[in-house]
């Protein structure tokens, strides 16, 4: 994930290799990813960090366990740009090239896995969240509150985190001229499974049985010759992350098991300008919820535009109405309450009166 520059010629004779073994493949693309990750991370934090705000507002305001596993991939977007973008591939390829400690730059890399997966593996407690509203409402209203909901994200951070201290021994795919050893091969294929393979089956089989059961749903309303249901924007949201994810991240997954069967990325340039590529479009995947979000929720551009107004949102979901219309409402209401306790006193049986004896 990070670009290492403390390698010896010490290290390279222990290793017994040739001078011509030790020729690099040139970084094609120059300065253009340092200027790349820099407008991605003037970006992606300030936007990241207004969609925190938006979220947390429409999380305390509604109680909705969505708004909290949207707040939960916010926050690990967030850790993925500060220690992948901003440390990895603008502090120490940008401004450390050097005489910088390898444990550091190990525990560096074991922390940019762990918030990798982090970022990733918070959209899977959202997908579960979505097919048990769908598929099994009954069940999902029982076990949906926003307690559950903060605890589950509290396991997957944990074991997100965990996830990434195996890492501190990741080998620098750029510079390392020798073949890849067992242990590389087993954190790649660790890091190409965690970071894609699970997550992706799991979206691609809970989104089919979301599509399907929709689908179920959609049929008696044809036969009725009604209107059909629109796709939900809950769930049209959904299906928008987990595909620009999907898209994003598997050309980077397709470079890193070609680095290790076929062709390295220090002796291939072609290969190297891939990777460089290819980590440019995964980034790219955590900085773009903000608009998926303002595309499909009104309640969040509601959010965020109070946000940018300085204003506080309503304390009911829905929008407040208008200062002149409070009047007006106001002896609606009372008119009607006046109406309804004159219906109820004529409803009421009268009590009887007194029978005036007659002098």
């Amino acid at each position: 994930m990070i670009s290492w520059s403390n390698v010896t010629a010490s290290g390279h004779e222990e290793l017994g290799l040739k001078p011509e073994e030790l020729q690099k493949s040139k970084c094609v693309l120059g300065f253009i990813p340092v200027i790349y990750y820099s407008i991605l991370l003037c970006v992606g934090v300030p936007v990241n960090v207004l969609t925190a705000v938006a979220l947390s507002r429409l999380a305390s305001r509604t109680k909705k366990t969505l708004y909290f596993y949207l707040l939960a991939v916010t926050g690990s977007d967030i850790l993925s740009q500060l220690f992948i973008i901003f440390v990895g591939f603008l502090l120490e390829t940008a401004v450390f090239h050097r005489d910088v400690p390898m444990p550091l730059l190990h525990a560096v890399s074991a922390a940019e896995f762990a918030a990798n997966h982090a970022s990733i593996w918070s959209t899977v407690p959202l997908t579960v969240d979505r097919y048990m509203a769908l598929c099994h409402p009954l069940l999902h209203r029982q076990i949906n509150y926003p307690a559950r909901a903060r605890k589950i994200i509290a396991v997957v951070l944990i074991l997100s985190l965990a996830s990434g201290v195996p890492f501190f021994w990741w080998s620098d795919m750029w510079r390392n001229s020798h073949p890849p050893t067992a242990l590389d091969t087993v954190l790649i294929w660790t890091h190409v499974t965690l970071i894609y393979f699970m997550p992706c089956s799991i979206f691609l089989v809970l989104n089919s049985l979301i599509i399907h059961t929709l689908r179920q749903r959609q049929q008696p309303c044809q036969e009725e010759r009604g209107p059909p249901r629109r796709l939900g924007k809950t769930t049209a949201m959904l299906l928008a992350l987990t595909s620009v994810f999907s898209v994003l991240w598997a050309p980077r997954t397709v470079v890193v098991i070609y680095h290790l069967y076929v062709s390295s990325v220090h002796r291939d340039w072609r290969v190297h300008l891939a990777y460089d590529l290819s980590n440019m479009l995964a980034m790219l995947n955590t900085a773009v919820n903000f608009f998926l979000y303002c595309f499909v929720s009104r309640p969040f551009r509601g959010a965020v535009r109070d946000i940018m107004l300085l204003r506080g949102g309503p304390l009911d979901p829905r929008r407040a109405l208008p200062p002149h219309q409070a009047p007006n409402n106001a002896s609606i209401s009372s008119l009607y309450s006046g109406n309804n306790k004159r219906s109820q006193r004529d409803s009421a049986p009268s009590s009887p009166r007194r029978t005036r004896k007659p002098s």
